[in-house]
């Protein structure tokens, strides 16, 4: 497996909380696990490692609830 550095504080300024960031990325690594196909250029068979970068690239993201502003 190649050496992969995901950038942890700037994934979680992209979502605001680390909670928010671990529910997005475990939901699109089962995505992916179950065969969606990924939105990004990086070569990893890790589909966690895959889930983040598709997040720090911004091709992911989450829809706000009618409670968060």
């Amino acid at each position: 497996m190649a050496d992969h550095n995901v950038p942890v504080e700037n994934l979680f300024r992209k979502t605001g909380s680390i909670y928010k960031l671990v529910v997005l990325a475990s939901k699109r690594a089962l995505e992916l696990n179950a065969g969606s196909p990924k939105l990004t250029e990086a070569e990893s068979d890790d589909v966690a490692l895959l889930a983040l970068d598709e997040i720090a690239e911004e091709k992911i993201s989450y829809k706000k609830g009618p409670e968060e502003k």
